[in-house]
């Protein structure tokens, strides 16, 4: 089955002023795009052509052989799962479930967002940050390049972003100010609280 490049939930000019419309031409429209359309070439005719998203990313992880397969099927579940991440006036806090969780993994919620700022802002070169489930608890842990926290066994909840692309014609090189504006004025918590299992 080919793998066709996921609508926004939402107007590219949605997220503006924190991301502008014009990154979400390039970052949507043409990265995202283009690990569809990469992906969808590496696996024509191949066992890996029926299999889900899901499945190509553990059937490849760790296979020098299949590196390409790996980084495209990744980048692309990455991608369709960090738009759903954001909504245009999100931020605030999560509640119920997720803010017990939270409190009960990382002491508090001002923990919880400093520890993933850290992790966003000091991911050395491209990668993601994310907030996981990993068995009962939460976890924060970050990513280098298209890897993904579900190869380890962990359930993603969350993702940001910090490869350049992402940020880069809104704020150039002030990682940290882009990674402010998601967690104050993007964050979409209902999405994060209803991946939790």
């Amino acid at each position: 089955m080919a793998f066709t490049l996921p609508e926004l939930p939402y107007a590219k000019d949605a997220l503006a002023p924190y991301i502008s419309a014009q990154t979400l031409e390039f970052h949507h429209g043409k990265h995202h795009a283009g690990y569809v359309t990469k992906l969808n070439a590496a696996i024509e005719g191949t066992d890996l052509a029926d299999k889900s998203l899901e499945e190509i990313i553990k059937a490849t992880a760790g296979d020098p052989a299949k590196v390409g397969i790996f980084n495209n099927a990744a980048q692309t579940w990455n991608h369709s799962f960090y738009w759903q991440c954001m909504k245009p006036g999100g931020g605030g806090q999560p509640t119920g479930a997720l803010a017990e969780k939270i409190d009960a993994a990382f002491g508090s919620f001002d923990s919880f967002i400093t520890e993933l700022k850290n992790a966003a802002a000091t991911q050395f070169g491209s990668g993601w940050a994310w907030l996981v489930q990993d068995g009962d608890t939460l976890k924060v842990v970050k990513t280098l390049n298209a890897e993904n926290p579900m190869t380890a066994g962990q359930k993603p909840l969350l993702t940001v972003d910090v490869w350049e692309h992402a940020y880069y014609l809104d704020y150039q090189n002030k990682r940290p100010d882009y990674i402010g504006a998601f967690f104050t004025s993007l964050v979409n918590w209902d999405f994060v609280a209803s991946q939790m299992a």
